[in-house]
């Protein structure tokens, strides 16, 4: 192990940037697809000067920001070993676990009648929808049923999730919440099990005004083994979650989580953090990139919320201690050019940067997302819990 380095961590996910198709893309029909490199192909302009001194141009070309000279920070693309493309599969592996086999989807048939009717009998609500959607479609479709009669839209996507919408104003919130716990209870059976159930609470009253807010909650299946997380909480450090990071490994390992209304909102609670004298880990999530602009195939959306990312990434690198290391990295790609609207198995990138560092340049390849984790408990002093992967790169930067 190496010598204790940082007193901070913080592990920022840009959900979904991909940085290019992974070689085993062909399993997955993701052949082609670029998230960050076609977000810049597709824009007139793409202005990104903070990512762009850190080096994320040497790491990726992109066509209106170019490679810089001396980038500040270390960087390098990641594989993923795990098999699936999904939020919690790249989550988990980033924290050394490798997960065999991908999470069940229900996305060409919706889910099957015995689950609907024990959902049903349990809530007491009669269920709507049942098929794969986007949030807002579904809403569109739907919600004035909903608001009218009070059944329950149930629908799914291309990842591995059962959701769950309800008007905050007349389905209720705590009810909501209550028929998302009945069904992460009966989503653990093996036929049925989905890695999150998610409440997805929206307002409005008529199709086209109808909005979704921040109250979402995320009812993830634990990890199914111990991760990084769980050797710093139990050596006494602390594990910030910032965004759905906490719902992500059902509260395992999380010392004080903070909830974001946005991807925006999510970096200025970092950077509140950033002034506070923490002494561990602070891993945040970011998920608007994916959520809104992934899924929805907007290229343009997309390079907008990293240029307001980059914005914040300019305040919190002058916020840094000398004392802190700051990892840039994501769980899986989402190309907003690409067919469908499923995320894309691609290399995720990695930046490295702290104040002190003396160099800084390329890493080679990773093969696998869990260098994040064993690199931050390796800066604790501590080794990885046993059977999970990943190799430090601690010694690799200086």
């Amino acid at each position: 192990m190496s010598e204790k380095r940082y007193r901070r961590v913080f592990v920022i996910v840009i959900d979904s940037l991909g940085v290019g198709a992974a070689a085993d893309a062909a399993e997955y029909h993701d052949v082609g697809s670029d998230t960050l490199g076609h977000i810049s192909q597709s824009v007139a302009s793409f202005s990104i000067p903070n990512l762009q001194k850190l080096g994320l141009a040497n790491l990726h070309p992109l066509k209106q920001v170019s490679a810089v000279e001396h980038p500040l920070a270390y960087y390098t693309k990641m594989n993923e070993r795990s098999r699936g493309k999904d939020t919690m599969t790249g989550h988990w592996e980033m924290m050394g676990l490798k997960t065999e086999k991908p999470f069940i989807t229900f996305t060409e048939h919706g889910f099957p009648p015995d689950l609907i009717e024990e959902l049903e009998r349990r809530t007491g609500h009669k269920v709507i929808g049942n098929k794969s959607s986007s949030g807002t479609e579904i809403l569109d479709e739907l919600a004035e049923d909903e608001l009218a009669t009070g059944h329950m839209i149930v629908y799914t996507s291309a990842d591995s999730v059962l959701q769950i919408c309800g008007n905050e104003e007349t389905f209720d919130l705590k009810e909501l919440y209550r028929c998302c716990e009945i069904a992460r209870e009966l989503t653990m059976q093996d036929q049925w099990k989905v890695g999150r159930v998610i409440a997805r609470p929206y307002v409005g009253k008529k199709r086209g005004e109808f909005k979704r807010t921040s109250n979402r909650h995320d009812y993830a299946v634990p990890p199914f083994g111990p991760t990084a997380l769980d050797v710093l909480k139990d050596q006494g450090l602390d594990v910030i979650s910032v965004g759905k990071i906490s719902d992500i490994f059902a509260g395992c390992g999380i010392t004080e989580a903070l909830h974001s209304n946005s991807s925006v909102h999510g970096m200025e609670q970092t950077i509140e953090l950033a002034a506070r004298p923490f002494h561990g880990l602070c891993f945040v999530n970011l998920v608007d990139f994916d959520a809104l602009w992934g899924h929805r195939r907007d290229p343009e959306g997309y390079a907008g919320e990293l240029e307001r990312f980059d914005e914040k990434l300019g305040i919190l690198l002058e916020k840094l201690d000398e004392d802190d290391l700051l990892m840039i990295t994501a769980d899986h790609g989402n190309d907003p050019t690409y067919t469908g609207t499923d995320h894309t198995r691609e290399r995720v990138p990695l930046l490295l940067y702290a104040k002190g560092m003396e160099g800084s340049g390329e890493l080679p390849q990773t093969d696998t997302f869990g260098a994040v984790g064993a690199t931050v408990t390796d800066n604790f002093g501590f080794s990885m819990p046993k059977e999970t992967i990943g190799e430090s790169l601690l010694n690799q930067i200086k």
